[in-house]
């Protein structure tokens, strides 16, 4: 799962690009998009036919009911706002919960904030569910970015990966691509970027 309360840090870029990663290792993929908004489904419907097929789930409707039942991978991209009662709910679904987290002041509080509830829920604090943060859409050598990667640093959850703002995540989500989808010549320090978060979404780190 990949939820922040705080909107527009990038969830769903990073679901839609998670989906895409398992579905290229050759996965059965379902992407359940939780969000009216449904940037995932919106993302899915200009996905080409000769790519991995993702299978499509409306998360908002009738929540994980139309999930494969060979399915190998679910990723669920999480609603903003979510809190208390819902955000419990969610959880219920989750092994794995993925945190981006963006390089502003106003974000940082907000996580904080959430991750002290996220912390808090049932299956969190048992341990039946892993958390990792994100640093995403990052500018290197900005004071912003040294702030935020202090802040993950000292954050007590896991601190996998920072992603650089690029223009490829446009271009990929516009064709219902992921990252790793795009040339080489272009994609291969995004590639280099992933490799962090891909490595520990597939180890037992990242599982209860």
């Amino acid at each position: 799962m990949v939820m922040n309360a705080k909107g527009g840090c990038g969830k769903s870029t990073l679901a839609t690009n998670i989906a895409s990663y398992f579905a290229n290792e050759g996965a059965i993929v379902a992407l359940a998009d939780y969000d009216p908004q449904r940037s995932s489904l919106d993302w899915l419907e200009r996905r080409p036919e000769n790519r991995p097929e993702i299978h499509a789930v409306a998360g908002f409707k009738g929540g994980l009911r139309r999930v494969p039942r060979n399915a190998d991978y679910v990723i669920i991209d999480a609603p903003a706002r979510s809190h208390g009662t819902e955000l419990t709910n969610l959880v219920k679904h989750a092994e794995t919960i993925v945190v981006p987290v963006l390089p502003s002041t106003i974000d940082m509080q907000a996580t904080s904030r959430f991750l002290d509830e996220l912390k808090a829920v049932g299956k969190v604090s048992r341990k039946q569910a892993k958390i990792a943060a994100v640093a995403n859409r990052v500018r290197d050598n900005t004071l912003i970015f040294d702030d935020l990667d202090e802040y993950l640093t000292k954050a007590r959850v896991p601190y996998v990966a920072a992603l650089r703002e690029a223009q490829n995540y446009v271009r990929a989500y516009t064709r219902g691509l992921g990252i790793f989808e795009l040339p080489e010549y272009l994609a291969w320090p995004d590639w280099e970027e992933w490799e962090p978060l891909t490595a520990w979404l597939r180890s037992v780190r990242s599982q209860p």
